[in-house]
Parts: C-alpha cells; structure tokens; sequence
C-alpha cells in the first residue's frame, strides 16, 4: 500500500497561517480540510487546494474555474477572477509560486524540516555526485533517497520524474514518502530553474554542493552572469549549522562561495587550489592512474593521505567523488568510513556508462554529456586512455528548442577532438532535425564527418567502424529512455542500440572467421 493514502488531509487553517506574503482571504465558504495542493488544473480532486501560478506556457489564473468545477475548495491567487463563487475560498497573495512551496510544505506534515536535506547544483556532475552522496549515506548507515534527473529513489522502488526538481508541491509529497519509508535524508539535485521559480522555496539545507558552471540555459537565464546567480540561492538557503562544498577549480567557486564564511566551506581541488576556505577545509586529490574501467587517487585531507578509487575514468569523475567525500566528512562521518562507501557505489546509469563488446576488444561509452563542457571532458578523457594506434569515435547530437548557442560549439569541440565524428539526431523536439544538424556543423569548419540524423542508423554504422581497441563515446541522452521528436516521446535508448548494434558485429565476425 502507498504509505501516501495515510495523510490525506490537512487543516485549512493550518495551512493558510503558514503561507507568506499572504494578503486577504474572501469567500464565506466554510473549508475545514484540504484533500491535497497543486498547481496544476489537472490533477485538482475534490477537496483540493488550487493554487494559480502564473508560467511561461500558461497562466494558472486561466484555470481557476476549470480546477473549482473539478472540486478546489480553495484557490491561491494573486488576482481574484470576476467571479467569486460563494462556495469557495479565495486567498490572494503577493507571490503564487511561494505561496505554493509553503502550502505544500505544511500539507505534507512539514517533512522537509524533519530530514537532512542535502542539494547538489551545478550545470555538469549533479546526478553522478548526488547519487555517489546517496549511496555513500546509506552504505554509513543514515538511509537516504535522492531526488533528481529522471527519477526519485526511495529504498529500492524508483519513482519516474520529468523534471530534475519537481515543482513544490510533487517535492514536498516526496519527502512525506520518504519520511514515511524511514529515510532521515534526502539527496536532491537542485536546477537553477528550480532556485529561481521557487520549487525549493522554504526548504533548508544541510550541505550545498557547487559542482562547475559552464554555458547552459541561457535561453533561460540569458547571461552568464544570471545564470551564476541562480545557482548561488542554494548556499541561501543553508541552516544555520549548514555548510558550502565547492569545486575551487572552477572559476566561479568564489563567487559561489562568497556569501559564506571560510569555515563553513569545504574547497575540493584535483589542481590544488582552495584558498577560500580554511585549511582544514581543503580537499586535494591527485590522480595516480586511469582506464576505462576507473580512476586511481589519494585524497588529502587535514594532513592525511588515503587512497581513493573511482569507478569511472576521468578528472571530472574524481571531482565528484570528492565532492562527495567532503559531505561525508562535513556531517561528520569518519572519513575511512566515507571513502568505504564511495567505493562501493553503483554506477549511475548513462554517465561514462561503459558497453563492450562480447570479446571486450571493443568499448562503447554512453553518456549525458549535452554541453560543450560536458562533452569536452568526455571526450578529452577518451582520448588519454585509446590505446595509441586506435580510434575515438563520438556520435551525438544537440536538443531541439533549448539553446542554440552551444550547436557549433559542439560541433567544434567534436571534429578537434575525436578521430571520427558522426552527428545524429538528439531529442529534435518541435524543430527539424536537419536544421539542427545545419547549426552545428557550422563550428566544424568544413573538416570530415559523416551526417546520419536517423539515431540507431548512426549508432549502427559507428559500431560497424570500430577496429580493436577503438573507443565510441555516444553522447548527448545518456540515461534517457525516449526521443522526443514533434511533441512525442518514442521509446529509444541508446545503451540498448549499442549493446545490440555489438552483439551482431561480433556474431557477424564470428560467423566471417568460421567461412
């Protein structure tokens, strides 16, 4: 049974005295309990509180009367619609979408206050350091779920999400799941979309993690700048013995840090860098040895040296553990303890997720990799452990109706850094796929590629090219489970291709040697 059906209902009182920035209520409906809280007309049941948040597709303000006719009780809005009916409740507030997180947060018993709540943000590496947090939690003892890219974990059952950060109210009936299934913390990516709408408004954390920021969203945030900004609301929203973990190898870790004293920050580096915090603060990791299988490092940490292993190849991969490692010891773990845990954590599906070939003479890598940063390191860390003589190989992409600016960027990173280079079709949303693959060959620069829009045709003719020892790196969906082409989303998933695309290169060359 879903332990959810147990708190159907709160108090309309309860949940009206804790909604800030709260201007008038009007109505003479007498409204004792609330069935549940949404923002979305929808999914409004009898009994429900609607709450009319004003979006970039819609205005819940057009939707009043759909929801009441579904059964609202109650809306929140922050300009009452001619008509008031008399049967229902009507709260006018200054801000909808913090008006929406506070009512959420109570309906749902306040769960957010009751775990340690620890927030990963950054444009690449938060699902992997998320999870490595998660998994490092639970295997000490202190269960744990995550919340973030595609899906929430609870325990051992997996609950599908669309969005990184659900909106409040779908946030707040997680934690209630996860306070009911026994967990005392919850791990959760936090988006900048997330930061600035509000999502996570009302919700201290523990531990704030900044893991890098690189061009992304900017159709969004337009610049930079405000693109930084965002992610910085995360280290506001810290409790009082909460403390900041920063990537000090990014330029912006300062600025991310900025707002925080020195000692209630731990700086992690692969570079050595870290002047911002206190020295008992600072994290180093060197890099002794690395493959496709993994990493090889030593942590050193308050004048101690210990080994450190990575289950994925790359510096970016040890920046995550460490990452990690310093929320472990932040909270006030054992840092033996800590990196015992780290080891034994899983792989996250679709980052640097390695598929060979059934003689293992042959590696494809699959990764989320959808932004020039992201798909640089991929692909400069394929690059140090080919086997000289061999090949790199990328296929990838670029997602429809998200920013353009990155398309030739892409295109340029991929041509400088891999020996072949295959552009295919991403998630085409609602634009051609053609036109996409126009926008990035333009920073190609006229050099050797082959152009296959069709995904599993692209994949099919970069595995039939490999030779022992090449490496493919495809790039651009990695854990996804769909494409999204004119509003629909199909089911393709880009480990599966591969896997089946090398089990028939294999049987074919099996059967070649036998003739």
């Amino acid at each position: 049974m879903n332990k959810m059906a147990e708190q159907p209902m709160a108090h309309f009182n309860e949940i009206v005295a804790g909604i800030g920035g709260l201007l008038e209520i009007r109505g003479g409906a007498v409204v004792t309990e609330i069935t549940g809280v949404t923002s979305d007309s929808r999914e409004v049941m009898p009994g429900a509180l609607f709450v009319a948040v004003r979006g970039f597709s819609t205005d819940g303000h057009l939707h009043i009367d759909g929801a009441i006719e579904a059964g609202a009780v109650a809306v929140v809005c922050e300009s009452y619609p001619q008509l008031l009916r008399p049967s229902v409740r009507y709260i006018l507030v200054d801000d909808a979408r913090k008006a929406l997180a506070d009512a959420s947060r109570i309906f749902f018993g306040n769960a957010s206050d009751r775990l340690m709540i620890i927030g990963v943000t950054g444009t690449n590496g938060k699902t992997t350091t998320s999870r490595l947090i998660t998994a490092m939690l639970n295997r000490a003892g202190i269960p744990a779920g995550y919340i973030g890219t595609g899906l929430c974990r609870i325990g051992t059952r997996d609950i599908p999400l669309e969005r990184t950060t659900p909106e409040a109210s779908g946030l707040h009936a997680l934690f209630r799941q996860m306070l009911d299934e026994g967990c005392v913390a919850a791990v959760m990516e936090v988006s900048s979309h997330a930061l600035v709408l509000d999502r996570v408004h009302g919700i201290r954390f523990r531990a704030g993690v900044f893991t890098n920021l690189t061009p992304e969203h900017l159709d969004f945030h337009e610049t930079m700048q405000q693109y930084a900004e965002a992610k910085r609301l995360l280290f506001d929203r810290l409790t009082d013995d909460g403390f900041g973990v920063v990537n000090a190898d990014d330029p912006q870790a300062e600025f991310m840090a900025g707002k925080l004293p020195s000692g209630r920050i731990f700086c992690c580096s692969v570079a050595g860098n870290g002047s911002i915090c206190d020295p008992d603060r600072r994290l180093v990791a060197g890099i002794s040895g690395m493959t496709v299988d993994g990493s090889v490092a030593t942590v050193e940490f308050r004048g101690k040296r210990m080994p450190m292993k990575v289950s994925l190849p790359g510096a970016f991969n040890v920046m995550n553990m460490l990452e990690a490692f310093a929320v472990g010891v932040g909270i006030g773990l054992d840092p033996d303890v800590v990196l015992e845990g780290l080891a034994g954590a899983d792989a996250v599906d679709g980052r640097m997720e390695r598929i060979w070939s059934p003689d293992r003479s042959r590696c494809a890598v699959v990764d989320y990799a959808h932004t020039p940063d992201a798909l640089q390191k991929a692909l400069e860390t394929l690059r140090d452990i080919t086997p000289e003589g061999s090949n790199l190989v990328v296929v990838f992409g670029c997602g429809g109706n998200r920013d353009r600016q990155k398309r030739p960027v892409m295109g340029r990173i991929a041509v400088e850094l891999a020996d072949r280079v295959i552009l295919t079709s991403d998630n085409p949303r609602d634009e051609e796929p053609e036109s996409i693959l126009d926008e990035i060959e333009a920073g190609m620069e006229g050099r050797a590629h082959l152009r296959i829009a069709d995904r599993a045709e692209a994949i099919r003719q970069a595995v039939a090219g490999l030779e022992k020892g090449d490496i493919l790196l495809v790039a651009g969906k990695g854990h996804e489970q769909y494409q999204e082409i004119g509003g629909r989303k199909l089911h393709f998933s880009d480990r599966e291709t591969l896997a089946a695309c090398l089990e028939n290169r294999q049987t074919a060359m099996d059967v070649k040697e036998k003739l």
